[in-house]
C-alpha cells in the first residue's frame, strides 16, 4: 500500500511524528529554458513545501551555485540536489538522460557539456535558416537575446513564434513548425544515450532516464529503451510526473523493477501552469526503491 496512504493514520495513533518529505528531482531555470532565476525557482519551491529540489537544466550547470547561495542567504528549507538535464540520441530518437547529484565542478564535465552548448548552437542556427526560408526571417537574433545567454533550446524558438503571431500557442508551435517533419525541424546531433551516461557517472552522479512517456514510444519501443538503458549503465527511471495516471506509474515502476533500475520522481518544471506545479503529485509507494535512498543529504524519511 502506498505510504502516502497509511503513514498519517500511523503517525496519529501512534504517536510518530517524522517529517514527511517531498522531493522534485527534476527542475529548469531560465539558464535553460525555465522561466525562473535561480533564486526564485528555490523560492517557489519553498513555498510549494519542497524539501528536495534538483535543478537540471539542459545541458548546463550554470544556475546551481546561484540556486545554493540564495538557499544559504536566505537560510531556506531546502536541500538543493546538483543536476543537469542532457539531451541524447538513441535510435535516432531524442532521449533525455537527468544526472544527479552529479560533481558540477568537476572538469571533464563541463568541457563535455561545452561540447553540447556548440551543438545546440549549430542546430538553432539551422533551424534560424530553415524559418528564413519559410518567410519568418531574423529568428536567431530574436532568439538567442531571449535565451540571454542560456542554453539555446526549441522551447526559446517556440516562445519567440508565439510572441510574433506565428502561432497561438507553444503546442502550436511544435505542431506547425518545430516538430518532426516540419518546416523548422532539424534532426538532433546530440551525443549518443550509452554516452551521455558515462558523462555523468564520470562526474560521480547517477543517471536517470528522463520522463519516458513524454517520447510517446509504443509499448513495444518503451520496453527497449528502458531495457537497453539498462544494458548501458543507466541507474533509475523517472516513473512519477505531474500528469501521469495510476496505471502508467504502476508500469514504470514494474519496468524499474525487471531491469533493475531504482526510481526518481521530477515535475519537469519550466513555469507554473493549471497541470504542472514544483512538487505536484509526486507520490511513490513505499516498495519501489529509490533513486536517494543511500544520499545522506536527503534523510530516510518517508515521501509525501
Amino acid at each position: 500500500m502506498p505510504c502516502f496512504a497509511i503513514l498519517p493514520l500511523y503517525a496519529i495513533i501512534t504517536g510518530y511524528f517524522e517529517v514527511l518529505m517531498k522531493i522534485d528531482l527534476h527542475s529548469h531555470t531560465l539558464c535553460s529554458d525555465g522561466v525562473l532565476s535561480p533564486a526564485d525557482l528555490v523560492a517557489r519551491a519553498v513555498e510549494r513545501d519542497v524539501n528536495a529540489l534538483a535543478i537540471t537544466d539542459h545541458d548546463t550547470v550554470a544556475g546551481l551555485a546561484a540556486a545554493q547561495q540564495a538557499i544559504d542567504e536566505l537560510q531556506l528549507p531546502l536541500t538543493l540536489i546538483n543536476g543537469v538535464e542532457i539531451s541524447t540520441s538513441w535510435q535516432q530518437q531524442e532521449i533525455h538522460i537527468v544526472g544527479l547529484n552529479i560533481n558540477p565542478h568537476c572538469p571533464t564535465l563541463l568541457s563535455r557539456l561545452a561540447i553540447q552548448q556548440q551543438r545546440r548552437f549549430e542546430r538553432a542556427e539551422e533551424m534560424a535558416r530553415r524559418l528564413a526560408k519559410n518567410q519568418i526571417p531574423d529568428v536567431l537574433p530574436a532568439v538567442l537575446a531571449l535565451a540571454n545567454g542560456a542554453a539555446v533550446t526549441r522551447t526559446h524558438f517556440a516562445r519567440h513564434l508565439v510572441d510574433i503571431g506565428q502561432a497561438s500557442s507553444m503546442n502550436n508551435v511544435f505542431k506547425k513548425y518545430l516538430g518532426r517533419g516540419k518546416i523548422g525541424y532539424v534532426p538532433n546531433n546530440w551525443v549518443d544515450f550509452a554516452e551521455a551516461i558515462q558523462w555523468i557517472q564520470d562526474a560521480n552522479g547517477v543517471a536517470v532516464l528522463a520522463h519516458p512517456l513524454k517520447y510517446k514510444l509504443n509499448g513495444k519501443w518503451l520496453r527497449r529503451l528502458v531495457e537497453q538503458f539498462a544494458e548501458a549503465g543507466g541507474d533509475a527511471i523517472e516513473v512519477i510526473s505531474p500528469q501521469q495516471t495510476p496505471v502508467q506509474k504502476r508500469e514504470l515502476c514494474a519496468l524499474a523493477q525487471l531491469h533493475g533500475l531504482t526510481a526518481s520522481v521530477g515535475s519537469d518544471f519550466h513555469q507554473v501552469t493549471t497541470w504542472n506545479d514544483l512538487g505536484k503529485n509526486l507520490y511513490l509507494s513505499d516498495d519501489v526503491p529509490t533513486v536517494w535512498a543511500s544520499w545522506p543529504q536527503i534523510p530516510a524519511s518517508p515521501q509525501v
